[in-house]
């Protein structure tokens, strides 16, 4: 009961993040669409030496196959590649335990929030993202998660977090007319409304996917205590029957025994 209460908020709270995520969206690729000279650090392109891998795991163990899915999905990213062409941020005691005992190092380490992340977490891993790219220690960030679908399915997901794409292109909407009901006025005007949104459409991209990681881990957890449960159940009926066969055998052969030792007295 309450791993399924825990399992709802969480799953509530994923939910809920994407219509806000969606909207800053929008405003992003509106803002940007009527500022077509705008510059950013943030949109920062060019020859990718170096890749940085912002990895969300689980503090706790007893969930299945999620930890084990997204590390298996970051060895394969970095499989091929020299330790000077990838950065290694990792999120979750299970993640930088999983990395560590294969020998390898990380850059960035975090833990004590994979099944309740709060929006100051986000923020503060959002940042630091973001100064790693902006200080050019890093040529492009991915993060690596979770998503959820229900609790019983989830799909490791790997995601561009930098540099931020260029919302049109993304959208598809290059050649697409804006309605009247689409107009936004922007104040004091739509570059620095559009300079603003940008860290904080990284950091709703972190928090989207924390959330969808959080949900992802206590989905997986239950399922796996709940088959846990039925396979022990299952083993315990198994050794009762086998218990009760020995017994009745054991119960079998004493009464043999009484009554062949009374037929020989007789």
């Amino acid at each position: 009961m309450v791993a399924a209460a825990r399992l709802r908020k969480a799953e509530e709270k994923a939910n809920g993040s994407r219509p806000y995520a969606e909207k800053i969206g929008e405003l992003l690729r509106r803002a940007s669409s009527v500022t077509p000279g705008f510059t950013s650090p943030l949109f920062r392109t060019g020859e990718v030496k170096k890749v940085g891998y912002l990895v969300i795991s689980a503090d706790k163990g007893l969930a299945g196959a999620y930890n084990s899915n997204v590390m298996k999905q970051t060895l394969s990213e970095i499989s091929g590649k020299d330790r000077s062409e990838y950065a290694l941020y990792v999120c979750g005691k299970q993640g930088r335990n999983y990395l560590k005992f294969r020998g390898y190092d990380l850059d960035s380490y975090h833990f004590g929030f994979s099944d309740k992340p709060s929006a100051q977490d986000s923020i503060a891993l959002a940042k630091e993202m973001v100064d790693y790219f902006t200080k050019e220690e890093v040529d492009e960030v991915y993060i690596i998660y979770t998503k959820f679908i229900t609790a019983l399915r989830q799909q490791v997901k790997v995601q561009k977090l930098l540099p931020v794409e260029s919302p049109k292109a993304e959208a598809g909407e290059a050649d697409k007319e804006p309605s009247v009901d689409d107009e936004y006025i922007f104040l004091p005007d739509a570059g620095t409304v559009l300079s603003k949104l940008l860290p904080e459409y990284v950091q709703v991209q972190v928090y989207n996917a924390m959330l969808q990681s959080a949900a992802s881990e206590l989905g997986s957890r239950m399922a796996a205590m709940s088959a846990a449960t039925d396979n022990a159940t299952e083993r315990i009926a198994d050794l009762n029957l086998t218990y009760n066969k020995a017994r009745q055998a054991q119960v079998t052969n004493e009464i043999s025994e009484i009554v062949g030792g009374a037929a020989a007295l007789e």
